[in-house]
């Protein structure tokens, strides 16, 4: 059996062993650790889950994820109806500051407004990507604060030296310019390059992390 196939059988086994993906109607292909999911899924965070579980898999360099969100009947929401249901739940989450909002336009979320940091900006897509009726997610929240990027490096780099995931012989890179962060190197895994980038975005000062990692597989 050619590594093309133990990739793509590995990826179908894991989509499912996870019991938060229906795969009945996902296909996968495979070019040299590149996978890609085709098909449907009922729901917006089964879309997320499926790429997150072909990521886990040994030897996938990256997830070109081609999956439609197809909502059973009984789950559609209108526009004026999620757009209500995902301000309230902004509302309701103490982790997101006031003034995010949310439009919704054929169960297309929109996210706008302004944070602090990163992680809150992270924290307003978790709390209306699960509702019911979304179909996709846009966010275009700006991240602004009086942190001096000076320092920004150095915090990120401390970060990625404390992780448990990154090796000690990484070959990360931290660049800055102003308030944005470019990472470069490689990584062996999903999980790995995961961490790299959440540790960017949880830096003080940080506005845009720039993704230039190489996942080996």
């Amino acid at each position: 059996m050619t590594k093309t196939q133990d990739i793509r059988d590995a990826v179908d086994l894991e989509l499912t062993y996870d019991p938060l993906v229906d795969m009945s109607d996902i296909t996968v292909k495979n070019l040299n650790g590149e996978v890609a999911l085709n098909g449907t899924v009922p729901s917006f965070p089964q879309y997320l889950e499926a790429a997150a579980a072909a990521q886990r898999v040994s030897g996938v360099k990256n997830v070109h994820n081609h999956l439609e969100v197809v909502l059973p009947t009984g789950d559609y929401r209108d526009d004026p109806a999620l757009t209500t249901m995902a301000n309230n739940a902004l509302t309701l989450n103490i982790t997101v500051p006031d003034g995010v909002e949310a439009t919704a336009k054929d169960g297309n979320l929109t996210l706008t407004g302004t944070v602090s940091y990163g992680a809150e900006r992270t924290a307003a897509e978790d709390t209306v990507a699960g509702l019911t009726g979304v179909r996709n997610l846009s966010d275009y929240i700006e991240i602004s604060n009086d942190a001096d990027p000076v320092d920004v490096t150095a915090y990120v780099q401390d970060a990625l030296d404390r992780y448990a995931l990154i090796p000690d012989d990484s070959d990360v890179t931290v660049d800055t310019d102003g308030n944005a962060v470019t990472l470069s190197g490689h990584v062996r895994t999903w999980a790995e390059h995961d961490a790299v980038v959440d540790a960017a975005w949880m830096a003080v000062g940080v506005y845009n992390v720039y993704d230039n990692l190489y996942v080996t597989g």
